[in-house]
Formats: C-alpha cells, structure tokens, sequence
C-alpha cells in the first residue's frame, strides 16, 4: 500500500520531500515518553507539494502558507494489521476568503484523489 500511495504521488508529477516512518519514531520514543504500548502495525506518511496549488492557495491569502505542504499517511493499526487506512487532514481555515476556500477545496481534492487511487477506490 506504501508503494501504491508513493506511486499515486509522483504519478501526479509531484515529488515527496519527506517520507517519515511515524511506527518508527514511536517505537524508538516509547520507553522516553512512559509508553510502549504499540499502536501501529506500520504507519508512514508521505509530504510533498504541488507548485501549482500552493501558489492558487497562497494568492487566494497569504496565510495559507501555513497549510503547505501536503501529508498524506498510509497505516496499519496493531490491533488490525490486515486493515490499511490512508488519511489526510482536510485544509481549511474557517476565517478565509471565498477564493481562498475554492483554492483550499482543490486542494483537498488533490488529496482525497490520491488516496482513492491508492487504495484501487478511483
């Protein structure tokens, strides 16, 4: 499923930036934190942008910058390692313009494709 996200991603011409091992990271930090408990069976995300995107949404209001760039994470929880998950957060900001809105909706779209076509839903 890693790899079916991975390739949905750059099918799009767009390039990751950072691949993080988020099941990694909480295994390695568990003992520190007071808390082995395994959550996740496998969990990575994916961040990237879209140079056309980011620009629409930055011209729509500057402080859209924040919500650039894109994660995208595909999982496996401990509890139910044969179920893979593929999530998002959506981008929004309830204070922002009408374009801004629109800009941040194709956005989401973006998002919600690229998970669809991982998971074969497309």
């Amino acid at each position: 499923m890693r790899d079916d996200l991975k390739l949905a991603i750059e099918g799009k011409g767009l390039v990751i930036d950072y691949h993080s091992h988020v099941n990694r990271m909480l295994e390695r930090t568990g003992k520190d934190v007071g808390s082995e408990k395994k959550l996740y069976a496998g969990a990575e995300a994916f961040v990237f942008c879209s140079a056309a995107l980011s620009r629409q949404t930055m011209q729509a209001d500057l402080a859209n910058a924040a919500l650039c760039p894109y994660s995208i994470m595909v999982y496996a929880t401990a509890r139910d390692p044969d179920i893979v998950h593929v999530a998002f957060q959506r981008p929004w900001r309830p204070d922002g313009s009408v374009a801004s809105q629109v800009a941040l909706k194709a956005v989401e779209r973006l998002l919600d494709g690229l998970a669809r076509e991982a998971l074969g839903l497309d």
